[in-house]
């Protein structure tokens, strides 16, 4: 079910990506009152968010939550609620309703049962669920040493998010799991560079997290890639 988009140049699929994804929203906005999309962090969309901040749809019917976070202050650098308000939540999307996955708690596994009920009150399914991966085959915070992974990647968890310890990344993190992100239109996996080519090719052979979206039939899955500038 995966469809393979190559760009020249990471600009190129930076502007392409976010005319799909506008395209997916007001497309949904026309036959539903809301609609609502789940972005990831890292530094691979942040011109892509610059370009989709500035697509002129209704943003005031959008909710944008993240597909994961670290489970650090909203201010603090490594935070992937940062980038999304600096980069995304600005000119025409600043009117879009932004429901983020960190609490004021000290304790990521105590703060699943608020982080859940903030998400319930989201549109469902997303619009669209935008993914990274990481060199180690990790997509969303689904880490290949997770001592939960197993129930990370169960379709039929009915858990749609989860605390889980990366072990070999900082941070404890929240995310969703493979149930919320397969709970959508369309998931949208947006990569770049010749290595991330290579792990990605290799990744239903050698287990990698990420393979439990390639190989899943449930949602359809578009992967973005462009050679490193």
């Amino acid at each position: 079910m995966s469809e393979w988009r190559e760009f020249r140049s990471r600009a190129d699929l930076d502007a392409a990506l976010a005319a799909q994804l506008a395209a997916e929203l007001c497309a949904d906005l026309r036959v539903h009152p809301r609609s609502s999309i789940a972005v990831s962090g890292g530094s691979t969309p942040r011109n892509m968010f610059g370009a989709l901040a500035a697509a002129e749809l209704d943003w005031e019917r959008v909710a944008i939550t993240l597909v994961d976070e670290r489970w650090v202050e909203p201010d603090d650098p490594d935070s992937n609620e940062a980038l999304v308000r600096d980069r995304l939540l600005r000119e025409r999307a600043a009117a879009a309703d932004f429901v983020g996955l960190k609490t004021p708690g000290a304790d990521c596994d105590t703060a699943v049962v608020e982080v859940t009920a903030r998400l319930e009150r989201l549109p469902r399914p997303f619009t669209a669920v935008v993914l990274g991966m990481g060199s180690d085959g990790h997509t969303a915070s689904w880490f290949p040493q997770a001592h939960n992974l197993d129930l990370l990647l169960d379709p039929a968890n009915p858990a749609r998010v989860a605390a889980t310890d990366p072990v070999t990344a900082p941070h404890p993190r929240m995310t969703l799991t493979l149930a919320a992100v397969l709970d959508s239109r369309h998931i949208h996996l947006h990569i770049t560079g010749a290595g991330k080519r290579q792990v990605l090719a290799a990744a239903v052979d050698r287990d990698y997290p990420v393979a439990s979206v390639l190989a899943q039939t449930k949602t359809p899955l578009t992967i973005w890639w462009a050679p490193d500038d």
